[in-house]
């Protein structure tokens, strides 16, 4: 499973999310408001940014929208 960090008024976590539901990919949303998620953010990724990217299963991990949505066109969901 993909999970996707983001702040709401980021425009950038915007166009990922806006992407991601174009293409019906599902994910989990931790808003980085929350400072569970903020703090999950860090430990994961190491730098306090958003949009950042997880895939759960791979371990791949991803800054930056454009980066995101690079991977995400060549992500298959099962």
């Amino acid at each position: 499973m993909l999970d996707l960090y983001i702040m709401e008024s980021c425009p950038y976590c915007q166009k990922v999310m806006g992407y991601m539901k174009e293409n019906d990919i599902k994910y989990h949303k931790f808003d980085t408001a929350n400072s569970d998620n903020a703090l999950r953010l860090l430990a994961l990724g190491g730098i306090d940014q958003v949009p950042f990217l997880f895939n759960e299963e791979t371990n791949e991990k991803i800054y930056d929208s454009d980066m995101i949505i690079s991977y995400l066109k060549n992500y298959e969901q099962d």
